[in-house]
């Protein structure tokens, strides 16, 4: 790709996608070390796309298409929360291929999700990336304010 967007066409990801989607799914979850014997089961898969075809769940999924390729996805979804009225926006997950990388593509893809946030009456989005996912936070400095909160979890 080359550092054009021009031919960038962000879009809500349709039935078609699957096998293009795919690959990209599986490099963002190999890129969080999630593959080989770690991979996500087969029926996470079939359900995290399923759920972007039902219009009861509150998960979405955009695209960026270059020159008919899909070459990053972004997937979000919107909750309720104990602070605000209007629903939050979390931007789950976000993965370019490697060769679409510093062209836009990922900024691209945030923006987005901003904008179908705001359609939807959201009053903020928010994400967390991995504390060595350097390259990513450059972009992410750039487009949004680190909250300062760390997260923590316990696997059930």
């Amino acid at each position: 790709m080359t550092s054009s967007t021009s031919s960038l066409s962000i879009r809500p990801i349709t039935r078609h996608d699957f096998e293009q989607w795919l690959p990209l799914w599986d490099g963002y979850n190999s890129f969080y070390g999630r593959s080989g014997p770690t991979a996500l089961p087969a029926e996470i898969t079939r359900m995290t796309w399923s759920r972007f075809f039902d219009a009861y769940e509150p998960v979405h999924a955009l695209v960026a298409e270059h020159e008919g390729q899909l070459i990053g996805l972004t997937h979000y979804l919107f909750h309720r929360s104990t602070t605000a009225i209007e629903p939050s926006c979390y931007l789950q997950d976000l993965f370019t291929t490697e060769a679409a990388r510093g062209n836009g593509v990922g900024r691209a893809l945030i923006e987005a999700v901003y904008a179908e946030a705001a359609a939807a009456g959201a009053s903020r989005v928010y994400w967390q990336t991995h504390e060595t996912n350097l390259t990513a936070m450059k972009l992410y400095d750039g487009v949004a304010e680190k909250s300062g909160f760390v997260v923590y979890r316990k696997l059930l």
